[in-house]
């Protein structure tokens, strides 16, 4: 009798049974290791899912964490890396306090002036000396000339608009502002005919024209490389502050708000011909936009 191997072999026939069989037998096993679910699959989905949301909250430890700054390395790490950031979240907490508990000025009353109070001394020699004042007030004008001889010399020899388009701003919203809410002329005012405005005018005290334009005009220097310009307008700025806090020519939050206005509106004149240099701003066969962009 030829053996199986031999008879399948010669009976394709045979073969295609066998295999059959161990098919099915297969199946068979597999289907008593592995029994199908009762609810057609949806507790393995269920399951599944289950596994993978365990998997994604780390394990089955909830869907938060706490973060690593919360501990006491954590904080020292940033204060370490970010002092200044650390520096103003102690401030927001110290002024929200000083805020809430800091007597409020009566309606009948002066305003507090901390920047008053610190130049009372210049003020009384300033206020025994009526020269003295004039000539406070003549060299504060002069160094007015100065900051719109150099942004006319910017915009007209070096046509360069940056600094006289970022005045021209900075004025605007000065004059908004100064309509919008006209505060009172302090008490002590040491007017003269020499300041500028010249003539003893009206004019507004929020906020400083005085201090945003030579801000203004620094920061163009600064860009063309004349640090050396930028550091003696810087200095005379500040004497200029002293001076006008001296004279009662403004409160310090307009000379504060003037430093601020100064930096706003040349950043923005910068992202304004930032946006102009742009091809597909302008007309690319058109020569009328080259001074401008000269910037």
């Amino acid at each position: 009798m030829p053996p199986p191997s031999l008879t399948a072999a010669r009976d394709p026939a045979a073969v295609s049974a066998a295999t059959a069989r161990r098919r099915s037998k297969e199946g068979g096993a597999a289907a008593k290791v592995h029994p199908a679910p009762a609810n057609g699959g949806k507790g393995a989905a269920a399951a599944g899912k289950g596994a993978m949301g365990a998997a994604a909250c780390g394990g089955g430890e909830g869907t938060w964490r706490r973060p690593e700054w919360c501990s006491a390395a954590g904080a020292a790490g940033v204060l370490r890396r970010h002092p200044l950031p650390a520096l103003f979240a102690c401030g927001l907490l110290l002024f929200m306090a000083v805020e809430y508990t800091i007597p409020m000025v009566s309606p009948a009353a002066p305003p507090l002036d901390l920047g008053f109070a610190a130049t009372q001394g210049m003020h009384d020699a300033v206020a025994a000396r009526p020269w003295l004042n004039s000539l406070l007030a003549a060299l504060n004008t002069v160094f007015v000339a100065m900051q719109a001889g150099y942004i006319l010399w910017a915009i007209l020899a070096e046509q360069r608009p940056r600094a006289a388009v970022a005045a021209l701003m900075m004025f605007t919203c000065r004059g908004v502002l100064g309509c919008a809410t006209q505060l009172p002329l302090p008490e002590e005012f040491l007017g003269s005919g020499m300041d500028f405005p010249v003539g003893n005018v009206s004019f507004f005290l929020f906020f400083s024209g005085h201090v945003a334009g030579a801000v203004i005009a620094a920061a163009d220097m600064r860009r063309e490389g004349r640090l050396a310009l930028a550091r003696l307008y810087d200095a005379l700025n500040a004497l200029q502050v002293v001076r006008l806090l001296a004279c009662r020519g403004h409160y310090t939050i307009d000379l504060a708000v003037g430093v601020g206005a100064g930096v706003l509106f040349d950043t923005i004149a910068g992202w304004y011909f930032d946006a102009k240099s742009a091809p597909e701003k302008h007309c690319r066969s058109c020569q009328c936009h080259k001074a401008l962009l000269s910037h």
